[in-house]
């Protein structure tokens, strides 16, 4: 499932394409026709991410909102702005991306870093799919939900968890429901909030980083790293954690989302320079201190990592550095 760098990309992605334009909306499977229909001809004049849900605002007070779940992908072709955030991570904006980036490849496809181009470029979890287009808007593939066209660039959605139209009322309480945003609630009062809710909770930790309610956009790459960083127990009851690691979990999230969104990649090592930086862009293994590291040395102490199931699952940690 996409965690909250991945969708702040994939907003970044309608900002810079489809707000301010006059969009049609189609639903070429049929399943979201009357929802198209509401949008279609309507111009797009926000997009936003809170955590793992995406809301594009249309200028008659409606919404779309999108959670892709754990298969839904978003498919853009057209004139594709090949900005900072996609050349980093080699086309794969809006992925979780590990399968990695090789620093050059990209470039070497451009003509022109930062010019539009006319391509296909699959943002999803698991699969890129990135090609010259040969007509405009290309056939849909698959069972596209929804497509959202401009004269230039169109947007198709396939088999998103959530995807229906909302009123302002509905989005807020749909946002209501969420945990605070280190990149939409800036300040300390999304921290009071977060350390707050933690520290009433019997549950574990490593499940409450997990409850979208508690905190938004932390998935399970994320939740394994930000409590090995903290050196932190993920059975320890939220109440049981002291307040100043509460505190530093929030502050070390936010650090780490933005470097998701700058780059593309979850990279959870400090210190990634040169050789090292390259090599944890391009692999799994060089980016992550315990996530899928199952039965390979801590790489501080040498205790083999752990996993287990925890609220249907998987959980990685060291039981020697987070005892």
């Amino acid at each position: 499932m996409p965690e909250g760098h991945s969708v702040h990309r994939i907003a970044r992605q309608f900002g810079l394409h489809f707000v301010g334009k006059r969009i049609a909306a189609s639903s070429p499977q049929g399943r979201f026709a009357a929802g198209a229909a509401q949008l279609d001809g309507h111009e797009m004049v926000d997009a936003k991410a809170v955590g793992k849900q995406m809301f594009l605002e249309f200028d008659h007070d409606l919404w779309l909102r999108v959670h892709l779940g754990i298969y839904g992908a978003w498919d853009f072709s057209g004139d594709i702005t090949a900005d900072a955030t996609i050349a980093s991570a080699a086309g794969r904006m809006g992925q979780t991306n590990q399968r990695g980036t090789v620093v050059g490849g990209f470039e070497d496809s451009l003509s022109s870093i930062g010019a539009p181009r006319r391509t296909r470029l699959r943002m999803a979890e698991q699969e890129r799919l990135e090609a010259p287009l040969e007509s405009f808007p290309p056939e849909p593939i698959g069972a596209v939900r929804v497509r959202l066209l401009t004269d230039a660039t169109c947007a198709d959605l396939r088999g998103p968890t959530a995807c229906d139209v909302l009123t302002p009322d509905e989005v807020q309480a749909v946002i209501d429901r969420l945990g605070p945003d280190p990149l939409v609630d800036t300040g300390k009062k999304a921290e009071d909030r977060f350390t707050a809710t933690v520290l009433k909770k019997p549950t574990p930790i490593g499940l409450l980083l997990m409850d979208q309610s508690v905190v938004s956009g932390i998935g399970n790459v994320y939740r394994a790293e930000l409590l090995f960083r903290a050196r932190l127990n993920p059975h320890t009851p939220g109440r049981d954690v002291p307040e100043e690691t509460v505190r530093a979990l929030w502050r070390d999230w936010t650090k780490l989302l933005k470097i998701g969104v700058k780059t593309g990649q979850m990279l959870t090592m400090d210190g990634l320079r040169g050789a090292r930086y390259e090599a944890a862009l391009a692999s799994r293994d060089d980016r992550h201190w315990v996530y899928h590291r199952t039965g390979k040395p801590c790489r501080l102490c040498g205790t083999p990592i752990v996993m287990e199931e925890i609220g249907g699952r998987k959980l990685y940690w060291c039981p020697l550095d987070q005892a």
